[in-house]
């Protein structure tokens, strides 16, 4: 058995190296930063909860990876509506600095459906093979790829159609010469 200040090393150290990019790649699935902190900060108290048992468990990062996606989309069904009146109210909460690109690639995974937005998140931002995208997501291999192709055509149309200011409309698309069919 391992003592508290190795379990408190552990959990430390799994905070320090995942944490961050966490934030950022659940920022990327819902566009507000708030909430991605919100939803990262509560997955490593439940992991600290239960500390002993998901530290021995085969890959921590996963679990705490996991715990942050339900509470994400959890979050963000919970919110639709709120959000929508936020935005039609003021927007939101502004980020520093963005590039015009990352602007557009936010605005681009935001109209995209939740499931189709989370294998994107996890397999093109966050890096991880199409099983571990399945595993997380409790849904089979093939269904990560049906979702990636689909998620990849809309992105397509919504990142080579160039307008002043996101977001943009599929109903307003004049350049579909590059989308792709079938």
């Amino acid at each position: 058995m391992r003592d508290d200040e190795d379990l408190r090393t552990d959990f430390d150290a799994l905070y320090a190296t995942a944490s961050r990019r966490l934030i950022a790649s659940v920022y990327q699935l819902t566009g507000d930063v708030t909430e991605a902190e919100d939803a990262v900060h509560e997955a490593f108290a439940r992991a600290w909860e239960r500390w002993p048992t998901v530290s021995a468990a085969r890959d921590p990062a996963a679990w705490v990876r996991r715990v942050v996606l339900r509470l994400a989309v959890s979050s963000w069904r919970r919110s639709r509506h709120r959000l929508r009146a936020h935005l039609r109210l003021g927007g939101p909460r502004h980020v520093p600095d963005p590039t015009p690109d990352h602007v557009d690639l936010v605005w681009a995974l935001r109209r995209l459906p939740v499931g189709q937005r989370l294998v994107v998140v996890l397999f093109h931002l966050y890096d991880l093979p199409i099983e571990e995208v399945a595993e997380d997501l409790g849904i089979t291999a093939g269904a990560v790829r049906v979702r990636l192709t689909r998620a990849r055509r809309a992105l397509a149309v919504d990142l080579t159609t160039t307008t002043p200011d996101p977001p943009r409309e599929v109903a307003d698309r004049t350049d579909t010469a590059e989308v792709p069919h079938g």
